[in-house]
């Protein structure tokens, strides 16, 4: 193997892992966006609720509060997670970038080699050629 081929199995492999690493990141995302939706559904039954129970509406203000606190937390959570996805996303790009580059070099260095064999074919086949004229 030569080291191009290496460098090219690395970079794929630093590819393969970054994308793990996004798609975790995501996951946690949405995760947490789901447990919003879940706080924003419980407030709309309470609110529900309240609405029909007089006794409940005694709680409400004190729900809500609660309420407002733990969608903040989780707000808070996404807006971290969002700027560890973009990081993640760059590191991907730039690991993505880095396995093209390799590969091009691959491209090129097998191309000069068949260019060198070319030349030593050719060079070969004339003087195979030389030696039936000398003959």
């Amino acid at each position: 193997m030569s080291w191009a081929e290496s460098l090219i199995k690395l970079s794929t492999y630093e590819a393969e892992v970054l994308q793990k690493r996004l798609a975790e990141i995501v996951d946690r995302r949405v995760a947490c966006e789901l447990r919003m939706a879940m706080l924003d559904a419980e407030g709309e039954a309470e609110m529900a609720y309240s609405a029909q129970e007089a006794e409940a509406g005694i709680y409400r203000a004190g729900f809500f509060e609660g309420l407002k606190i733990r969608k903040a937390r989780i707000q808070s959570e996404i807006d971290v997670i969002l700027i560890e996805e973009a990081g993640a996303r760059d590191a991907l790009s730039e690991a993505f970038e880095a396995q093209k580059k390799y590969e091009h070099i691959a491209d090129n260095l097998r191309l000069e080699a068949r260019k060198l064999q070319g030349r030593v074919e050719a060079a070969a086949m004339d003087e195979m050629g030389l030696r039936k004229r000398a003959s």
